[in-house]
C-alpha cells in the first residue's frame, strides 16, 4: 500500500502540468455544450446570479484566507485552488452560454463582433487551468479587469431577458454594476495606495462611461438579433408580406424599394428599432424608431420603404436595423444589376 500511494504521488508530481491541460480540454468540450445550450433556453440565466456571487464573495474573501496563519501554508494552497477550481468551472459555464447569445446577436463585418472576440478570449482563458491559477488569480488588477468585464457580459444579457429592461437601460445599469465589482476588487488589492487605487477606479469608470454611452454601437444588443431580411417592389397590406421580392435592384429610377427585416427577441422584451438606408455607404434615409415586441416565433417584422431618384449600375443598397440606443442589430443588402 506505501508502495503504491508513493508511485501515485511521483506520478501526479511529474505528470502534474499535463493533467491540468487534460482537464483544460474536458472543460472546453463541456463548454462547447454549454454554447447549444445556451441558443436553446435563456431560462437558465437566472442560475447566473448565484455564480456571480459566488465569484464575487469567493475572489474578495481568498487573499485574507491565503494570509490566515491558522492555517498551515499547504491548506492554504489547496484552499487557494479548490476555490480557483470552482470559480473556473463557474466562469465557464456563464461564458459559454452567453457567448452564442452575443453572437448571433453581433453582425459580421461590424465593430460589434471585437466585443465576441473578447468574450470568447474570456471563455477560453477560463478552461485554462494552469493560466488562470498560475497569472490571473494571483494579479489583482488582472482578475478585477476579467472579473469586471465578465460581469458586464453577463447582466447585459439577463437584465432584457428576466427582467425585459431595454438594451439602453440594461447596457446602463450594467456598466455601474461592472463598475462596483471593480471598485471592490481594487480596494481589496494587498499593497496598494490609496491614489493608486483612485486612480484606478477613475480609469474604470471613464471607461465603462465610454462604453455605455459612446460606445453602445461596439456591443451587440443581445438577445435580439436579425432573423432575416428581404427587398422588395410593392407590399401586401393584409398579409404584410412583400411583392415582387428582388434579388437585385433594377438599374436606373426613380424606384420605390421596400426592405422588410425580422427581429428575434424574448418573450415580455419590448425595445424601438428602426431602419438606416445607405446607398453606397451614403445615408439617405433614417426612418422613426418603432416599438418591438418580443416572443414571436417568426419574427418581429419591420418594414420600411424609400423612393431612389437614380440607381447606378452595380451599386450597394444597404440597411441597417438598430435600436433606439445605437446598437446594431443586423443589416441587410442588395446589389443593383449591371444593366
Amino acid at each position: 500500500m506505501f508502495k503504491l500511494k508513493r508511485f501515485c504521488g511521483e506520478f501526479l508530481h511529474r505528470h502534474h502540468d499535463k493533467l491540468w491541460w487534460f482537464h483544460s480540454s474536458y472543460s472546453l468540450l463541456l463548454g462547447v455544450g454549454v454554447m447549444w445550450l445556451g441558443t436553446k433556453n435563456f431560462a437558465y440565466l437566472r442560475l447566473a446570479v448565484f455564480h456571480i456571487a459566488f465569484i464575487w464573495l469567493s475572489s474578495l474573501a481568498l487573499p485574507g484566507l491565503s494570509r490566515w496563519q491558522r492555517l498551515p501554508q499547504d491548506w492554504r494552497r489547496r484552499l487557494r485552488l479548490l476555490v480557483n477550481y470552482f470559480q473556473r468551472n463557474f466562469y465557464q459555464q456563464l461564458l459559454f452560454f452567453i457567448l452564442p447569445i452575443y453572437y448571433l446577436s453581433a453582425t459580421w463585418g461590424a465593430a460589434n463582433m471585437l466585443f465576441v472576440f473578447l468574450l470568447a478570449v474570456s471563455a477560453l482563458l477560463a478552461t485554462m487551468d494552469l493560466v488562470y491559477d498560475r497569472h490571473l488569480s494571483v494579479n489583482g488588477r488582472l482578475l478585477a479587469v476579467f472579473f469586471a468585464f465578465n460581469l458586464f457580459a453577463c447582466f447585459n444579457v439577463m437584465l432584457p431577458v428576466i427582467w425585459n429592461f431595454k438594451n439602453a437601460f440594461a447596457l446602463r445599469l450594467s456598466a455601474l454594476l461592472a463598475l462596483a465589482g471593480f471598485v471592490s476588487f481594487a480596494f481589496a488589492l494587498p499593497g496598494a495606495q490609496k491614489r493608486q487605487r483612485g486612480r484606478l477606479v477613475l480609469a474604470a469608470a471613464l471607461l465603462l462611461a465610454a462604453v455605455s454611452e459612446a460606445g453602445r454601437s461596439l456591443v451587440p444588443p443581445a438577445p435580439l438579433r436579425l432573423l432575416r431580411s428581404e427587398f422588395g417592389l410593392g407590399l401586401e397590406p393584409q398579409a404584410r408580406l412583400l411583392s415582387d421580392t428582388l434579388r437585385e435592384i433594377p438599374p436606373g429610377g426613380p424606384l420605390r424599394i421596400y426592405a422588410m427585416t425580422a427581429i428575434q427577441a424574448p418573450l415580455g422584451l419590448r425595445d424601438r428599432c428602426g431602419h438606416r438606408w445607405y446607398l453606397n455607404g451614403r445615408l439617405v434615409y433614417a426612418s422613426p424608431f418603432i416599438r418591438v415586441s418580443g416572443g414571436r416565433k417568426l419574427g418581429f417584422r419591420l418594414w420600411t420603404f424609400r423612393t431612389l431618384a437614380a440607381i447606378a449600375p452595380g451599386s450597394l443598397l444597404r440597411v441597417d436595423v438598430r435600436t433606439e440606443a445605437g446598437q446594431l442589430v443586423g443589416r441587410a443588402h442588395i446589389r443593383a444589376g449591371r444593366g
